[in-house]
């Protein structure tokens, strides 16, 4: 009896052989051979896939070659060094230090600091002297105290000083500057040593000039310097016999007598009677010098003072600035009015014009006639300076 048997079932005796129709495929048994064969391919596809990836990182990305990588790299540099060369020309250079000065580090005290700085400050102070032709010992070289830097500078304020007074004295009239000059006394010695270091610069001085030529007077002669400033001419001419008197807004004790010379001189003389032509009476001077004095609004008064106190045919020496004139023969002219005859001119200097009238008589000066002269006083222009 078979195993399976059931009852009402019946089961053939021999199983039912498979067609050869139903798979046409052969299947193949895997044996060690074909094993082996398909580990050598795989390892063959990855020794393959290894060696691609090595050759492209070694000719570049993307497979860029040797060449074209070096020159990327070169382009790459060069713009690096464009870009830090304009970052390095925007930034403010810093200040090159001396050869032998040594920068302090940032981990240094700050007593290391100002020991170098005050090496640095020395050894400047020494260079600039030794430019000088001084030594640092001497470098002090004035009884105040100012080393040549502050004495510079102190130069530099003091001419400012003298432009601004002189100015001043220029744009006023005789009784202004007088009434200034009262209050501050202090201005008129201001105003002298500015002159003074202004005349060094100078070609000719006017004063010596006319030291030299009045040197020749006889003895005794009476010469009158108005606006004397420091009494130079009465300095240089009193001792070879001559008879300076010398006047300005300050009397200095000894040389100089206090006066408006634009208002009244304290000294003799008169205009004369009116309605008739004289040379006046009672004056005793020789010479009168106006060396660079005719300086007020109203400068005519000068010269009107100048006839008054000198005697018939007396001489009347004026110094002024060329660059004053704004018309030489209507100058001439003016002073001609006031009973003046021209006697010489000398336009040769480059500074100064110097004049030399010789007075002759006319007829006393009504106040009419007066304030007529006195508005023509424009002849002469101001002394101005440009601001620095």
């Amino acid at each position: 009896m078979s195993l399976f048997d059931v009852p009402g079932w019946s089961i053939g005796a021999e199983p039912v052989a498979e067609s050869s129709s139903l798979s046409k495929k052969r299947k193949r048994s895997i044996d060690d051979t074909d094993k082996t064969t398909v580990s050598d391919n795989l390892e063959k596809l990855v020794k393959r896939l290894k060696g691609t990836k090595s050759q492209n990182s070694i000719s570049g990305l993307g497979g860029e070659s040797k060449k074209d990588k070096k020159k990327r790299l070169k382009e790459e540099k060069r713009e690096r060094e464009k870009e830090e060369k304009k970052k390095s020309i925007s930034l403010p250079k810093q200040l090159r230090p001396f050869a032998d000065e040594q920068v302090p580090r940032k981990s240094e005290s700050l007593s290391n600091d100002y020991s170098v700085h005050k090496h640095t400050a020395k050894r400047n102070s020494a260079q600039r002297m030794s430019v000088l032709g001084r030594s640092p010992a001497k470098e002090r070289i004035d009884h105040d105290g100012l080393t040549v830097l502050q004495q510079g500078m102190k130069h530099s304020l003091d001419g400012a000083r003298f432009r601004l007074i002189n100015e001043t004295l220029y744009k006023s009239s005789s009784d202004e500057a007088c009434k200034m000059i009262r209050e501050d006394p202090h201005i008129f010695e201001e105003y002298h040593t500015g002159f003074r270091r202004q005349v060094q610069s100078w070609p000719t001085n006017p004063i010596e000039h006319y030291t030299t030529i009045l040197s020749r007077y006889p003895s005794k002669t009476v010469i009158a310097d108005l606006g004397c400033g420091d009494a130079a001419l009465a300095k240089g001419l009193n001792p070879l016999g001559l008879n300076v008197l010398s006047y300005d807004f300050v009397s200095d004790g000894a040389f100089i007598v206090e006066a408006d010379i634009c208002s009244q001189l304290p000294l003799p003389g008169s205009e004369g009677e009116e309605g008739k032509k004289s040379d006046g009476d009672g004056h005793i001077v020789d010479v009168v010098v106006c060396a660079l004095s005719l300086m007020g609004t109203n400068w005519p008064g000068c010269l009107r003072e100048a006839w008054r106190v000198l005697k018939p045919s007396g001489e009347l020496f004026i110094a002024e600035v060329a660059s004053r004139f704004t018309n030489v023969e209507q100058f001439q002219s003016l002073v001609g009015l006031l009973g003046f005859k021209l006697s010489s001119k000398d336009d040769s200097n480059t500074h100064f014009t110097l004049f030399v009238f010789r007075k002759v008589p006319r007829q006393k000066l009504s106040e009419k006639e007066w304030k007529k002269i006195l508005s023509q006083g424009r002849i002469l222009k101001a002394c101005e300076y440009k601001r620095r």
